[in-house]
């Protein structure tokens, strides 16, 4: 049975919603654009037995608060931090997919006391590459073509024919599902707003503006572990190779044939390696030579 019933906090005067389930070492899971707590639900169920799992809607997404103001990568790990004091939490590993791995390094820019291991699925912020849907909410304009692209009586067209499609035999892979299902989420004004500011904070219209690189290779040494799907077309898993070589203390789990939500494509399979990564020692127990064995 999935526990994900939903707690709220004030925070800076509005509502966080979140979810905390289970006890033991602490995970923070973030979500990316468009999303919310729910992506992680299965997660929650196979890692609470033993861990302490903290699954929030980000402010402008999910029944969290979708006020006026900053939405940048900072506010954002700004407000987790408190979320994080709220609880009487000291440090956590974090898990952040696409604006939520973008949010997850920030965080440990600015907080790396509080961070014991980064997981960072199908990540922003490690390459200029991102896809053109991302880069087209930057152009002017952009307000005006998404209410009426998100308005109710498109989105109820879109869905009967997307029943009309399953009924023949076709079946939405988990890119598909999860976008729609970000999507249908905007028909209101505030929504709306939410996702441009989030989206402009990191993106202009030649791809992604913010990158992490100088800062990862700075700072100090924490586990980091990056997951991606081979057939991701948000953003290109290469940018995970390319990290691979510039960040330390840095391991790539490639997930064959799955596109940018690999832990929608393969839920058991991500549970298993982050269930494997968290328990591995620190980098400096990575890095020490294994022990003489006595022959006799």
């Amino acid at each position: 049975m999935v526990r994900m019933t939903p707690r709220t906090v004030r925070l800076h005067g509005h509502d966080l919603s979140f979810v905390d389930s289970g006890s033991g070492p602490a995970l923070l899971f973030i979500h990316g654009i468009l999303g919310s707590r729910r992506q992680w639900s299965r997660l929650v169920d196979q890692l609470d037995d033993d861990h302490r799992v903290l699954v929030p809607d980000l402010f402008g997404h999910g029944d969290s608060a979708k006020p006026l103001g900053d939405y940048s990568l900072s506010a954002h790990a700004a407000t987790l931090r408190d979320l994080l004091d709220h609880l009487g939490i000291d440090r956590v590993t974090l898990v952040g997919h696409s604006l939520g791995g973008g949010i997850a390094m920030q965080f440990f820019y600015l907080f790396p006391g509080r961070v014991d291991r980064l997981v960072l699925i199908a990540t922003g912020g490690l390459g200029r590459e991102v896809n053109l849907v991302l880069r087209s909410a930057t152009l002017p304009g952009a307000e005006q073509v998404l209410s009426v692209v998100a308005s109710a009586p498109v989105l109820s067209k879109v869905q009967a024919l997307g029943q009309l499609a399953t009924k023949v035999g076709w079946h939405p892979g988990s890119d598909i599902s999860a976008v729609w299902r970000g999507f249908t989420s905007l028909a209101d004004a505030e929504s709306r707003r939410a996702f441009l500011a989030t989206t402009r904070s990191v993106i202009d219209i030649g791809g992604q503006s913010i990158s992490a690189h100088d800062r990862l290779e700075d700072a100090p040494p924490v586990p980091i572990l990056l997951v991606w799907g081979s057939k991701d077309r948000m953003i290109p898993a290469w940018h995970a190779i390319s990290a691979q070589s510039s960040v330390p203390h840095c391991r790539v789990e490639l997930f064959e044939g799955a596109g940018h939500f690999p832990h929608l494509d393969d839920p058991d399979r991500f549970t298993r390696v982050l269930r494997d990564f968290v328990a591995s020692g620190s980098v400096e127990e990575q890095a020490e030579p294994p022990p003489d064995v006595a022959l006799g």
